[in-house]
């Protein structure tokens, strides 16, 4: 908690849909700081939290990519806001994954973006919140991508089955120290990132994810699938022939 008092939430994507809907739900009574790129320009965010009832909100420059910048921001939240309560790694790139079959540097770009800088944030704030004994972490896999990784989407899906991974065995690193973490896990979201794309069925809303995690919380779950139905489903999918699978759509 802040000198106030009052528990700080950190939303490490300040622009994420997700990410906001998920702030606007804890905002009640909490300091919330939002780190994003040109943070400067978070006037509308801001205001949306005030008015969900935030204590007080702040903004902090954030570039996920800047892996030696992941430190500094964890440090600095701390000194001048206290301990981190609750920390959402809400950031992450769709990338286009037509050009990254042929484009080395995208498909890298794609994956350091969505695995690399959420490893490297997590290992900090695991750290930062092991020392005080205390804290949440929320980490946004993929529900399709965490059972097994489709053809139309290889790129991105890889990079958040390794994060899937990583955020499960950290989990268990975690177990007895008072820190937890919760992995969202939902289908395809229907949102600006997948704005022109067909939706897939058990499509979810940013809205929609954002309650289902918020939930998860309170209830201190491990894991939830968004909607829940995505579960049965897909591992009844893991079962499907390889002929079959890669065939299937994003």
């Amino acid at each position: 908690m802040d000198d106030t008092g009052t528990a700080t939430v950190l939303i490490l994507g300040g622009r994420s849909e997700i990410g906001m809907e998920l702030a606007r739900r804890l905002a009640p009574g909490v300091t919330v700081i939002l780190a994003a790129r040109k943070a400067d320009q978070l006037a509308e965010q801001v205001a949306a939290l005030v008015a969900a009832g935030a204590t007080a909100v702040h903004t902090m420059e954030f570039d996920a990519d800047d892996l030696a910048s992941h430190g500094r921001l964890v440090a600095t939240v701390i000194a001048e806001h206290g301990t981190i309560d609750i920390a959402v790694l809400a950031f992450g790139i769709l990338g286009d994954q037509a050009r990254a079959e042929t484009d080395a540097a995208h498909a890298v770009a794609v994956v350091h973006t969505d695995y690399v800088a959420q490893v490297g944030l997590l290992t900090h704030l695991a750290t930062a919140m092991r020392q005080a004994g205390r804290g949440s972490l929320v980490v946004f896999s993929s529900g399709p991508s965490s059972v097994r990784v489709r053809r139309a989407n290889y790129v991105y899906g890889s990079a958040k089955a390794g994060l899937d991974g990583f955020a499960s065995g950290l989990a268990d690193a975690l177990h007895g120290t008072g820190v937890k973490l919760l992995i969202a896990r939902p289908g395809f979201v229907v949102g600006r990132m997948t704005q022109g794309m067909t939706p897939a069925p058990l499509s979810s809303t940013p809205e929609q994810v954002a309650a289902a995690t918020a939930r998860a919380l309170v209830k201190g779950r491990r894991t939830v699938w968004i909607p829940w139905t995505l579960r049965p489903m897909l591992f009844t999918m893991r079962l499907l022939p390889q002929f079959v699978w890669r065939r299937m759509p994003r």
